[in-house]
């Protein structure tokens, strides 16, 4: 009878632990794309990068035509003109369209570039509340939706440092000033 109660107390014991530790752990999940498509300087933002996207636009066009009405000028004096003076104006006519080429690249990467400037301050304040919220909801992990067939983490309390334990299994010393998360 005695050792029925023990192995009844330590199967209790047991299963109390396993209770506790799932009590523990609180998963939440998130929409980013909705909380920063409701922020107020969305529409700001919007509007800025619209204008900025048409400028681009406008001076790509406006080089194209320029290139255009070019070639449309070579094609007409092409028969006049000497050997050498084509393939100079041909040469020339290349190193334009590969500059309006670079150009146009230039340009997606600026628009980039200016849509991440215009974004970040407002990500920025997304994220730290999302963070505020899971730290005063005691969530211990809060992942993001909307990131296609993978969620992503976007909050795990700072005791749950994984990546530390994983380079300490496998003898890799972390750097002091570069903490891993």
């Amino acid at each position: 009878m005695m050792k029925i109660k023990v192995i009844l107390s330590a199967i209790t014991l047991f299963c109390v632990g396993f209770v506790a530790q799932a009590q523990e752990l609180k998963i939440g999940y998130t929409n980013v794309e909705l909380l920063m498509d409701l922020m107020p300087e969305m529409e700001q933002i919007a509007a800025d990068i619209q204008d900025y996207q048409s400028q681009l636009q406008t001076n790509i066009q406006t080089k194209a035509q320029d290139f255009q009405r070019k070639v449309q000028a070579y094609q007409q004096a092409a028969q006049t003109m000497t050997e050498d003076a084509r393939a100079a104006k041909e040469a020339e006519l290349q190193k334009l369209q590969q500059d309006l080429q670079k150009y146009e690249q230039d340009a997606q990467t600026s628009y980039q570039r200016k849509l991440g400037e215009l974004l970040e301050p407002v990500q920025q304040r997304v994220f730290n509340a999302i963070n505020a919220v899971a730290a005063e909801n005691n969530y211990t992990h809060v992942f993001s939706e909307s990131a296609g067939n993978s969620p992503i983490l976007l909050y795990t309390k700072d005791d749950d440092k994984f990546t530390e334990l994983v380079l300490t299994k496998l003898g890799i010393e972390i750097p002091a000033q570069n903490p891993v998360n």
